[in-house]
């Protein structure tokens, strides 16, 4: 079908690749590829560097273990091996490590392993015990200095020195309200000119360096510390006076004082401000760092390099200086991302830390001659951290595979959640905010609704990260007034300093702005400049969304609610049976599928040799030959299909990079999550009712919203204390017609079709040893031990499932790669696909964020119809469409009909697209052509369309003076047609909007959520029915149901409701055998929650007793056990 693309702006560079936060920053921490000799002291290299040498404890026999070099080996199985067997894809980490024996000068070197490392796919996950995972990044404050308004004390600011989460203290410098400057460390307060006199300044110095701020000086050089000035001390009396106060309940030593304050402040193992906080830290201050902290230790002397310079800074800002200004702490220059690579690291280093004190111990244990790295070196710590990390981390999650968008928008996530991060509870309004600094680097748009809200959001579409961990935007660079095709890459403070031109300028053909004015933002504020002074220039209207928020047509017509609800229900979205991509896009769709890996291109030049439903074979132009094997119906994390689909025949000619598969929700490489179908905007008998939707049968019956599933069964076969359970086709008291799909080992066949109750995997379990008779021990005695009773526990369909059976899978204990949990002897896994067609009850949304549940399914010919006799596929309800403000949907419709008519796509840019004039025009050329269709074939206008003309022109809608046949023209051009109504043939009032818009069916099923009980299990303590789907729980009947009941005066159903129905023991169990029997239902009894109620009283040390109306005392307690 050919495209037309309306998009009027030039984009000068692509988006980058858009897993690449995921897979840069893991390959920079592992730099396995990198020769030893030549890797950087980033990620695991220098966690590694950090953590050794060890020494030997202070008692010192002279050992050292030092760090020479680490290896990766390879992964023992493939990917598909892992996520089979439910292992790990991960490789042995060896690291090269030297023991020195200082005394001696004795060398040992030894290569030891430290455990295994989860590595990432080439698509940006993890797979971790056989399930796919995705380590979301962390966005949090970025160590460094920070100069903010005091909450406590209006007027007065304070300074922060903030280093790296876990890597020392925060160190608080702000103004008494007597004047004087203190410093705040781990809660404890005290007048800072005590550190000052350590780091060796007087009075004298002090008072020349802040000559300027007379006012707030004396705050500092008359500061006392228990009736004595500070800055008159000796430096030792002040520092142990300092320790003092740091460490209250340790006799201040001089010694001791200085290792602490060097541990607190000045130890580069213990405190550090990071690459990030020291850029921040010498771009704030305009200081030069020799390390990453602002205090130095010496020879025995602490010197500072940055704790003046901080004074200064908040003395100028407190006296009102000009040029001098408080941080705004949500901005992005102050806010840093902490990608996959970093948060690994910080956890192996975490890991190391634990081996090292390991280790320190064992050369305090052993003797130093029979010391080698690999008997010191206990990798158990690091393996646990590992683990730990991938495993339970919060920033470590199941990934979203519902579709290829949900995998992309996952690994792009940006979290404020998780260890060192926000919690939601203590999250206030600015930090969710939208900031004027995400524009081009966090979208504005896509973010959770509920208590998630703006703490969870998405990279935008060209947004990268640096290695300082900041987000950087693109943009072209101007000179001279004429626009360049230069890029620079920008973090939000580089930003503020130039003025920057939106993308939609107008430009010449020669790069020249095409306005004697131009309209440009600096700090986020609008302003109009000469061309010649503009600096920069947006490299396109796309930057500034998420991908997810760029697949919106006409987005610049939605509100922006809706638009976040459109986002994000397009990762909802199921793939079809039938992918089908939209008419009208935005030309993102490509991409989308290409950098998701869920499709197949090939790598080679050459010619398809061979093709089937399960392999390509390509002849190279290297006369090579390669294989390409397609993924079959696997299931994904959420029971969708992943599922590729041959796209190329035998003979044809293919370069590198071009589509060979189709992989689920793709359509020729574009993104497909819906299907394009014809719909009218309209009331329809209350049927559309609150956002609910009516559709045509003809839907169901072209498979147009059919969505296969595929749902995973396992059953494990333990070792008892009475005996192994056997997984077997031999199972008591079942009939031939229940084990006919059973193999001969009594798992089902492949192409089995099963419904709820069926048994998939035959299982026996040994039956409990009851104490035998007299009678039996005597015959036993005689003929010896009986075959034990065996029971049948097999895995079965659960209620409300079934489909047919795609695969099954057998794990025995003993098999190659197999790691089964202690006691399971076998493990069998059933694979069952379901087909689901749409039905009443599964929700259905577009991508402009109106959502709606299928109401009502209708014959085609009960559907309302266009004069040529086409019925509609859809009704939606038009109430949903003016408070809602999402208008984006409506000119969608208009030229999706457009399309449709024409047999054309589109492409449609945001904020960059085809405008309404010519849509108009496409709506009209789309008319022309049907109405040229309609009078060759001799059909003309009909009475009854002249009626609804004639109504439209009274209100005004058409001009009533031109001819019929042009008023339907100028109706048609308004998107509208004159509609039927398939039941009585009558057409309806006025013209109707009728067009195609892109419609989704959500992961959200009626088919998951239908779920009915009669009995089923029961709470332990309450005795009430459980809750839930899973649980097979009932339904909650609350307060408010109770009052509606009290309202009714329906006394009896309520009784019945609250005892026999809930956790009355004897009366449902006797209820349950009156209706078995057909007897009427007896009276209830005391329910279980009076009695916890009571026992609860009792606990509280009242004695309650209970008596009935006769005023006898009842002991509701009274043969319980027996009961329950």
């Amino acid at each position: 079908m050919k495209i037309e693309r309306f998009g009027k702006i030039t984009e000068v560079i692509p988006f980058p690749p858009l897993t690449e936060i995921q897979v840069d920053s893991f390959t920079k921490a592992l730099q396995a590829h990198v020769p030893a000799s030549k890797r950087e002291a980033i990620g695991l290299q220098a966690a590694f560097k950090e953590t050794f040498p060890i020494e030997e404890g202070e008692k010192g026999r002279g050992l050292v273990l030092d760090f020479l070099e680490y290896r990766l080996g390879d992964p023992p199985f493939n990917q598909d091996e892992c996520r089979e067997k439910d292992l790990t894809y991960q490789a042995p980490l060896y690291a090269k490590l030297l023991l020195v024996h200082k005394d001696t000068g004795l060398l040992k070197e030894d290569e030891v392993f430290l455990g295994d490392l989860p590595l990432m796919t080439e698509d940006g996950s993890f797979i971790v015990n056989g399930a796919d995972r995705v380590i979301v990044s962390q966005i949090h404050r970025s160590p460094g200095v920070y100069f903010t308004a005091d909450q406590a004390r209006p007027g007065k600011y304070v300074a922060s020195v903030i280093p790296l989460p876990k890597r020392g203290p925060w160190i608080d410098l702000e103004f008494e309200q007597s004047g004087v400057v203190v410093m705040k460390v781990n809660k404890k307060k005290f007048p800072l000119a005590l550190l000052l006199k350590v780091l060796g300044f007087t009075a004298e110095t002090l008072s020349k360096e802040l000559s300027a701020y007379p006012d707030l000086l004396p705050g500092l050089l008359e500061a006392q510390y228990r009736g004595n000035k500070a800055l008159e001390m000796g430096v030792d009396e002040a520092l142990l006076k300092l320790f003092t106060e740091l460490r209250p309940g340790d006799p201040p030593k001089r010694d001791k004082a200085i290792t602490y304050l060097h541990s607190l402040l000045s130890d580069p193992r213990r405190y550090d401000l990071g690459e990030a906080g020291k850029y921040k830290a010498q771009q704030k201050l305009g200081i030069k760092l020799s390390g990453r902290m602002l205090i130095k230790f010496e020879n025995g002397e602490f010197k500072d390099e940055g704790l003046l310079p901080v004074l200064k800074y908040l003395f100028a800002l407190q006296s009102g200086e000009p040029g001098y200004e408080a941080d705004d702490i949500d901005h992005l220059g102050n806010r840093r991302i902490r990608t996959v690579g970093e948060l690994l690291a910080d956890q192996f280093r975490v890991g190391l830390s634990r081996l090292a004190r390991g280790v320190r111990e064992r050369m305090l244990l052993g003797t130093p001659e029979s010391a080698t790295p690999a008997k010191l070196v206990n990798n158990r710590p690091l393996v646990a951290a590992i683990r730990e990390f991938f495993g339970r981390s919060q920033l470590s999650q199941f990934k979203d595979q519902t579709n290829p968008l949900s995998e992309l928008r996952h690994k792009r996530r940006i979290s404020a959640l998780g260890p060192g991060g926000l919690t939601r509870e203590r999250a206030g309004f600015d930090v969710r905010d939208v900031h004027r600094t995400h524009y081009g680097r966090i979208c504005p748009i896509e973010t959770p609704e509920g208590a998630n809200i703006g703490l969870i959001s998405s990279l935008a579409s060209f947004g990268r990260i640096n290695d300082l961990g900041f987000i950087l935007t693109p943009y072209r660079k101007v000179e001279n007034g004429r626009v360049t095709d230069k890029v620079d890459f920008m973090t939000a403070t580089e930003e503020d300093r130039f003025a920057i031109a939106q993308a939609n300028t107008p430009l010449k053909p020669d790069g020249h702005f095409d306005t004697q004015q131009v309209v440009v933002r600096k700090k986020g504020e609008p302003i109009v400049m000469r061309p010649e002074d503009v600096e920069y220039m947006d490299v396109s209207p796309k930057q500034i969304f998420s991908v997810n928020t760029n697949l919106i047509p006409f987005l610049e017509h939605d509100d922006a609610n809706r638009a976040l609800m459109g986002s994000n229900m397009q990762a909802q979205a199921v793939p079809l049976l039938r992918a089908q991509s939209p008419v009208v896009m935005t030309g993102v769709e490509e991409r989308v599928v290409h950098d998701s890996l869920t499709s197949l291109y090939s790598h080679v030049d050459g010619v398809v040799e061979y093709v089937d439903g399960s392999k390509i074979h390509i002849r190279g132009d290297d006369k090579g030959l390669y294989e390409f094997n397609l993924r079959r119906f696997t299931r994904s994390n959420q029971g969708t299909a992943l599922d590729q689909r041959p796209r190329v025949s035998k003979g044809q000619k293919v370069k590198k990079g071009d589509l060979l598969a189709d992989g689920p929700a793709s359509d020729e490489g574009r993104l497909a999550l819906g299907q394009n179908v014809l719909l009218a905007i309209m009331p329809f008998d209350g049927y559309n009712y609150e956002d609910a939707i009516v559709i045509s049968e003809d839907l169901l019956r072209r498979d147009f919203y059919t969505s296969v599933h595929i749902e995973r069964y396992e059953i494990e076969a333990r070792d008892t204390k009475l005996g192994p359970e056997r997984v077997t086709r031999d199972i008591p008291n079942l009939s031939e017609a229940a084990l006919r799909d059973l193999d001969e080992d009594g798992v089902v066949r492949i192409g089995a079709e099963v419904k709820a109750g069926d048994i998939l995997v035959g299982r026996t379990s040994f039956k409990g040893e009851t104490e035998p008779t007299p009678e039996e021990r005597l015959l036993r005695s005689i003929f010896g031990e009986k075959a034990r009773d065996v029971k049948d526990t097999s895995l079965r369909v659960p209620p409300g499932e079934g489909g047919i059976v795609v695969r099954t899978l057998r794990l025995r204990r003993g098999d190659p790669g197999v790691e089964l949990k202690p006691g399971v002897r076998e493990v069998v896994r059933v694979y069952v696909a379901q087909k689901r067609k749409l039905q009443v009850g599964d929700k259905l949304a577009n991508r402009h964020g109106n959502k709606g549940v299928v109401s009502k399914i209708l014959p085609p010919e009960d559907m309302p119809h266009m004069p040529d006799g086409t019925p509609v596929d859809i009704v939606l309800n038009p109430l949903g469409v003016p408070s809602r403000m999402n208008l984006g949907q409506i000119l969608e419709t208009h030229l999706g009909l457009a399309g449709y008519e024409l047999g054309l796509k589109f492409i449609t840019p945001v904020f960059d697209g085809i405008a309404e004039s010519e849509i108009k025009e496409m709506l009209g050329k789309a008319f022309d052509k049907k109405w040229e269709a309609r009078t060759k074939a001799g059909f003309g206008l009909d009475n009854r369309e002249r009626e609804v003309l004639a109504r439209a022109a009274k209100l005004g809608l058409v001009d009533g003076t031109k001819d019929p046949a042009e008023q339907l023209r100028e109706v048609a051009q308004q998107g509208k047609s004159v509609l039927y109504d398939g039941r009585t043939g009558e057409p309806i009032e006025s013209p109707i909007v009728v067009g195609v818009m892109y419609i989704m069916k959500l992961y959200h099923m009626v088919e998951d959520k239908m779920h009915a009980r009669s009995t089923g299990p029961y709470s332990l303590i309450t005795q009430q029915p459980l809750g839930g789907k899973a649980q097979f729980g009932g339904q909650r009947f609350g307060e408010m149901e109770v009052w509606a009941l009290e309202a009714y005066g329906a006394a009896h159903t309520l009784q019945e409701i609250l005892t026999i129905k809930s956790d009355d023991i004897e009366g449902r169990n006797a209820a349950y055998e009156a209706v078995v029997k057909g007897e009427d239902v007896p009276e209830a009894s005391v329910p279980e929650s009076f009695r916890v109620l009571v026992k609860e009283l009792q606990s509280l040390g009242l004695d309650v007793e209970t008596y009935d109306e006769n005023a006898r005392n009842l002991d509701i307690f009274e043969g319980l056990a027996s009961r329950r």
